[in-house]
């Protein structure tokens, strides 16, 4: 009884810690091809995921088939701020890239690469 207890109680902790990650919330991406976007970023299961929840052109919120999309997924945290291991959807040129993200206070830089093609970002944290 005594483990089966200590081992919920860990399943807890983590499930919180998961939960919440630092880099959860809504964060604004660089502008590419003329529009930018808004990726609300979340657990799913024991990665992060972002998701296109707005996105915007010069004159404002635009209306996309990409809203609702993944963008980033299978991002995993390796402690002090930095995640690994990550994919990332480029809308523009529908390349997929291999990516990992840095993560400090209201900033994320956010790169990836297709072989020895290799792109970057910084986002900035709406909420």
């Amino acid at each position: 009884m005594k483990k089966f207890l200590t081992t919920a109680f860990a399943a807890v902790v983590v499930a919180g810690s998961a939960m919440a990650d630092p880099v959860s919330g809504v964060w604004k991406t660089e502008v590419d091809d003329g529009a930018y976007a808004h990726i609300t970023m979340a657990p799913c299961g024991s990665a992060i995921c972002g998701t296109i929840s707005k996105a915007f052109d010069a004159s404002g919120p635009i209306q996309t088939a990409n809203i609702g999309k993944k963008l980033v997924w299978d991002m995993q945290a390796s402690g002090g701020g930095a995640y690994k291991n990550g994919k990332i959807w480029q809308p523009s040129t529908g390349k997929t890239y291999k990516s990992k993200m840095a993560l400090s206070g209201n900033t994320l830089k956010v790169s990836g690469c297709v072989g020895p093609i290799c792109k970057k970002q910084t986002w900035t944290r709406v909420k």
